[in-house]
């Protein structure tokens, strides 16, 4: 449409809606930009209804009691059991809509307002867990005497969802609207009448049911032989590696057995999950970090490794993704000790860039400088893909002639700055001319302590002339 007479558009709209003669060609002209326009802005009528409030989820159980018994031959009865939970609730019915006045002899179809959807129902709590027994005994026929019910509660049902709003009905179904071209008397004189229609709105959709809660597990049994309580354990920690230097740390853990056949050591009728934890001993331990490291320390003191103690009673350190480690462990008696020898920061391990590309021919180089200066520590290997540009199809493609790995003869370090002797590699010698224009992408693989990272580095240029 053009700009000037799409500015004008509400303008003329007006005037054709109130006039009843005009030139022809205004009269086409006005029939549509009325029906674009009248299309727009008034294709329905009334609202539609909202939906439905949603039920409210059901309130999980509670869990049932732990608690810690000393058994002496003594009748025991202990109810453990988890809370039942609440049900959902249901969902509200969708909201009628508002249906306001149907227009009339418009030209155009129009559709009713629909009814809101129907509200979801919630879902149903979840059951409580039974609670933890713990039991200490001399004689282990002494579990006989316990009766324990330590069952979890039952999952709420999920409440309904409602029905959705009934939707609006049409007060007029069908008309016809006569609309006429040309001017009134004259041959050019033309009316068509077309039919136009009215939908009934839809009702809402019905609401989703909610689900159902699950039931509750069901509690556990501990047994210790003997008469004083377990102390408190401490089987990991985690801090800072700057505070790890120069201390030592110690770790404990009690150490269970896992066995089968919970019940038939308590009173018939018990209620309890079959697997039970049957404590063996107690495991203490001391770690030691000792720091041969270059750099100090302090330089990583953001970074929070975390110490493990084992069934072995050994402690097992990891240190974070961020930083690499290279160094040995040790434990002797009750003390392990950690040895690192090389540290180096991630960031660090990937910071290769080309410095020179010299020669031809079998003397054809190609040098990558270590930014990091960490090259005496890591262990770096080359993997190359040499092209040329391809002059032959006209199009200066570059084409693959050489790509595979460095052998390690072919690389020399000197302290941080590595020289690729590309020239003595199986390329086709015409590809070392000078001159010739190359694409050298270059993979290098760099490890320390089991971990490794990749880096490519691209570099395209010529072949020096002599």
């Amino acid at each position: 449409m053009h700009k000037g007479l799409s500015s004008k558009l509400p303008l003329l709209l007006t005037f054709c809606l109130s006039t009843s003669f005009l030139p022809a060609s205004g009269s086409v002209m006005c029939s549509a930009f009325a029906h674009e326009e009248y299309g727009r802005t008034d294709r329905d009528y009334g609202t539609d209804g909202s939906k439905g409030t949603d039920g409210r989820p059901g309130r999980s159980g509670r869990n049932g009691e732990n608690q810690t018994i000393f058994v002496n031959g003594s009748p025991v009865n202990l109810d453990l059991s988890g809370e039942d939970a609440e049900d959902g609730e249901d969902g509200q019915r969708g909201y009628r809509p508002d249906c306001g006045h149907q227009p009339d002899n418009v030209s155009h179809d129009i559709h009713a307002p629909d009814g809101g959807a129907g509200g979801d129902g919630g879902k149903g709590g979840d059951g409580g867990n039974g609670g933890s027994l713990t039991v200490y005994y001399s004689n282990l026929a002494d579990l006989q005497k316990i009766s324990v019910r330590a069952t979890g509660g039952e999952g709420g049902r999920g409440g309904r969802g409602a029905n959705g709003g009934v939707g609006c009905n049409c007060r007029r179904r069908r008309w016809e609207v006569k609309t006429c071209t040309g001017t009134p008397g004259s041959p050019d004189y033309k009316c068509t009448e077309k039919t136009y229609r009215c939908h009934d709105g839809r009702d809402g959709r019905y609401g989703t049911d909610g689900s159902d809660g699950s039931r509750g597990r069901l509690g556990t049994l501990s047994i210790v032989r003997g008469k004083e309580s377990l102390a408190g354990d401490t089987p990991t920690l985690q801090a800072a590696i700057s505070e790890l230097s120069g201390k030592q740390f110690n770790l404990s853990k009690n150490k269970w057995n896992l066995r089968t056949g919970a019940t038939s050591l308590l009173a018939p009728g018990s209620a309890i999950a079959d697997e039970y934890r049957e404590f063996e001993q107690r495991l203490e331990a001391t770690f030691q970090l000792v720091w041969q490291e270059r750099q100090p320390i302090t330089s990583f003191g953001n970074q929070v490794t975390k110490l493990t103690l084992n069934d072995n009673k050994q402690v097992e350190i990891t240190f974070p993704e961020d930083l690499w480690i290279e160094g040995s462990s040790k434990t002797e008696a009750n003390l392990t000790t950690f040895t690192v020898n090389n540290a180096i920061s991630k960031k660090d391990v990937t910071r290769l860039a080309v410095a020179e590309f010299a020669g031809a021919e079998k003397n054809l180089n190609l040098k990558i400088v270590d930014l990091a200066a960490k090259s005496d520590v890591l262990q770096t290997q080359f993997r190359v893909k040499f092209r040329t540009q391809d002059n032959s199809s006209g199009l200066s493609d570059y084409r693959t002639v050489y790509e595979g790995e460095i052998p390690a003869e072919l690389v020399t370090r000197d302290y941080n700055r590595f020289i690729l002797a590309l020239g003595k590699l199986p390329i086709p010698a015409t590809a070392l001319d000078p001159g010739v224009k190359v694409d050298i992408d270059v993979i290098a693989t760099r490890s320390l302590g089991g971990r490794s990272a990749k880096q490519s580095i691209n570099w395209q240029g010529q072949i020096r002339r002599r």
